[in-house]
């Protein structure tokens, strides 16, 4: 776990999470991206076993949270990238995608980084360094975009 003066980042596997700590993140993510955005889909997708879940924790709490994996035959990906309700508005956004590029260029260096990005945060991805590879497409009934960072974009 790193430190920065306002949040803390923690970067583990799902087998290293407590029965509480893994509680508090599914439900984060079904509060987010079920309940909030009110969209039924499977958000326990098979993928967390294999991925990195990083988080920004705050006074203990996660305050946004990203997860990490790499595909079979893909580029390493980020997502299921959010800031908690109560901790939006101070740029934790761009605070997560910083810490999760700079986690997947660790684990993953040399390669490009992919993602599924919603419609209307292009931009925010694009200040990333992420470019669109895809046009426009429906998810869940949420317009998306697929982005690539490229290799070494600093």
């Amino acid at each position: 776990m790193t430190s920065t003066d306002h949040y803390s980042v923690d970067v583990r596997r799902l087998h290293a999470f407590s029965a509480v700590e893994l509680y508090a993140l599914l439900k984060l993510r079904v509060d987010v991206f079920i309940v909030e955005q009110a969209c039924v889909y499977p958000e326990l997708d098979g993928k967390d076993p294999e991925a990195l879940h990083l988080r920004l924790l705050i006074g203990g709490e996660t305050a946004a949270y990203a997860r990490l994996w790499r595909p079979v035959d893909a580029p390493p990906r980020i997502g299921r990238v959010l800031v908690a309700p109560n901790h939006r508005g101070k740029r934790l956004g761009d605070a997560v995608m910083r810490e999760a590029i700079r986690v997947c260029e660790m684990h993953f260096p040399g390669e490009p980084i992919a993602l599924s990005a919603q419609s209307h945060l292009e931009r925010f991805y694009r200040s990333l360094g992420f470019t669109p590879t895809s046009e426009e497409y429906v998810e869940d009934d949420i317009p998306h975009i697929d982005m690539q960072r490229p290799a070494g974009h600093s």
